[in-house]
């Protein structure tokens, strides 16, 4: 991170749509420079925030800034320092690749070379290709260079790799993350715990609302009961009494004749030594540490 200073500011921002509450007092900042992930179930909130904080809808409370500017009032400013890449989007199918990135630069004073960038994004190759012909990974790479050809210092990527197949997927967070090597702060709004772990530097969960938590990755899930997750088939069976005497156990699951406990280290060396004295084999035996996907399930109450 390069500041200390937040470049995107939102204070007890609020929305609501006939008479239903969608966004509730929200709060966060995004350093200068960081990918700053809001990660939530689908209808959180979350595209409702990003888009107050685009200037896309006038919020019914708080106050939201973009490098000191506010989206509503001083829309036009903000268009030059924030770029966005929407939940949604869709261009004329006729029209090509290079078509679309010379359009887009002629909306700006000083653009970014769309060159070198539709290289760096892997559209070089495709600039005669029309938009409607492209697939879903090579959209994606569009709209990503459409929201930076403006050379700005705030992008809002949107459920940017949604309906892509997993080596897309990969592939469009390497773009993320190049993107951010290039000086860019990133606010990237996914539903996919394993994105939002491998790019985000924080995360602000978002459940009905609300923040439900804020913080890195791994102090997410740091806070989950079970930090290390145990799985194995015993070769005999066990009783859950023996099972929850052990330390540390924060959740014990049966599916079929698998075991899957949820606990720490400790819980592991007391569990091998239980195997131990009942001479009981664990097949199978996987220890593994939490994921993002634990700690979303502990901190908002959902069931697994």
């Amino acid at each position: 991170m390069t500041s200390t200073s937040p470049i995107v500011e939102v204070s007890e921002l609020r929305k609501a749509y006939g008479g239903r509450t969608v966004v509730d007092g929200v709060s966060f900042g995004v350093d200068e420079g960081e990918i700053f992930g809001i990660l939530g179930p689908n209808g959180a909130g979350k595209t409702t925030t990003v888009e107050c904080v685009e200037g896309l809808r006038v919020p019914d409370g708080g106050q939201i800034r973009i490098a000191g500017l506010d989206p509503v009032a001083d829309h036009a400013a903000v268009t030059q320092v924030l770029g966005a890449q929407l939940q949604e989007s869709e261009l004329q199918a006729k029209l090509t690749v290079r078509e679309a990135l010379e359009l887009y630069a002629a909306l700006y004073p000083r653009p970014a070379d769309w060159r070198p960038l539709a290289e760096r994004l892997g559209l070089a190759s495709l600039l005669s290709t029309r938009f409607g012909v492209l697939s879903g990974g090579q959209k994606q790479r569009l709209f990503i260079a459409l929201a930076l050809i403006g050379n700005p210092r705030v992008v809002v990527l949107d459920e940017l790799t949604t309906g892509l197949d997993p080596r897309a997927r990969r592939e469009t967070w390497e773009i993320v993350e190049d993107v951010r090597e290039r000086g860019v702060t990133v606010l990237l709004v996914t539903h996919f715990m394993e994105e939002a772990q491998r790019l985000c530097d924080r995360i602000a969960l978002i459940d009905k609302g609300r923040i439900t938590a804020l913080d890195t990755p791994q102090g997410l899930i740091s806070r989950t009961a079970g930090s290390t997750i145990i799985s194995f088939t015993p070769s005999a069976p066990l009783d859950d009494e023996d099972l929850t005497a052990l330390p540390a156990v924060a959740s014990i699951e049966h599916k079929d004749a698998r075991i899957t406990i949820g606990g720490s280290d400790e819980t592991v060396t007391a569990l091998l030594s239980l195997l131990a004295r009942r001479r009981i084999t664990a097949h199978q035996l996987r220890v593994t540490d939490a994921t993002l996907d634990d700690a979303f399930l502990d901190l908002t109450g959902a069931t697994r």
